[in-house]
């Protein structure tokens, strides 16, 4: 096929194929290293990572299985478990939860040992807010705390999430490369040019990589059909949304009616000022 459905110069990270193509194949894991570099450590820590198999089951055959979108170690053996969360879900703090046991699990070795582990980080990119108490507020990192000395109590054990749409930083104000990494999975896929503050080496590849128009025949395929759950996904989720503002504010009309009528006020007035019928408001 073409391009046409596609009039985006670069990929779209939110998608399956555009989170993979940029963060989880080996010919671009500088991005990876940098990502979590300017995310976790604030500078060149991780030096290197190989890939690990995304797709785990339990110790025993009946127990669940976990794919991962990105599931790599460093050159220490640390694990990193990267996430991209399109759309809320009721347990995704149990799910990260969940997830963190595999790459735990697996570090148990056969005969004697010591119980010694290797650092596993979860890193959850959201795609929503779940916090709505601080606006500003947007990039948590979670870990094993004493409750008492309110200090550190395992520091092998680290949770990071991302609440994306809380982050509105305007091109002038990138300071950081966590900003300019952020900056980028936010605004990527709307970009028609590439911005001055992200000119250096790492994001030369990244924009090489991420452009439409030098996918192969079976890259642009299989993008159009990721993009196009992706923008499934996004309708129903928007529809949802919608309804459940409009039923909402229908109760609040009721809610409204049902006091004005404790009220003594009359029905005439009370539709008018409510917009609900009449035989709407007689039977609240």
């Amino acid at each position: 096929m073409g391009t046409e459905g596609i009039q985006d110069k670069y990929v779209n990270p939110y998608t399956d194929f555009g989170f993979k193509l940029l963060f989880g194949t080996a010919m671009n894991k500088e991005l990876l290293i940098s990502f979590l570099n300017a995310l976790l450590f604030k500078e060149e820590v991780i030096k290197d990572v190989t890939y690990l198999n995304a797709e785990h089951l339990g110790t025993q055959e009946y127990d669940r299985r976990a794919v991962f979108d990105v599931y790599c170690e460093n050159e220490k053996g640390e694990k990193f478990l990267v996430e991209m969360q399109r759309g809320e879900q009721q347990f995704f703090k149990d799910r990260s939860v969940f997830y963190s046991t595999f790459p735990i699990r697996e570090q148990a070795k056969r005969g004697e040992w010591d119980y010694e582990l290797k650092a596993v980080y979860v890193v959850g990119i959201l795609n929503f807010s779940f916090d709505n108490s601080d606006e500003e507020y947007f990039h948590h990192e979670v870990k094993l705390v004493d409750l008492y000395t309110h200090k550190v109590f395992y520091d092998k054990l680290t949770f990071v999430y991302l609440e994306m749409p809380k982050f509105n930083k305007t091109e002038d104000e990138l300071e950081s490369m966590f900003d300019k990494w952020l900056f980028v999975l936010c605004n990527l896929a709307s970009l028609l040019e590439r911005p001055r503050a992200l000119q250096n080496r790492v994001f030369d590849r990244l924009f090489e990589t991420a452009e439409i128009a030098k996918f192969t025949k079976t890259e642009l395929s299989e993008y159009w059909d990721s993009l196009k759950n992706f923008r499934d996904w996004y309708s129903v989720i928007s529809t949802a949304e919608k309804k459940g503002r409009e039923e909402g504010r229908e109760e609040e009309k009721r809610e409204n009616a049902r006091n004005f009528k404790k009220l003594g006020i009359t029905i005439d007035v009370i539709s008018q000022a409510t917009g609900l019928s009449k035989e709407e408001i007689e039977k609240l």
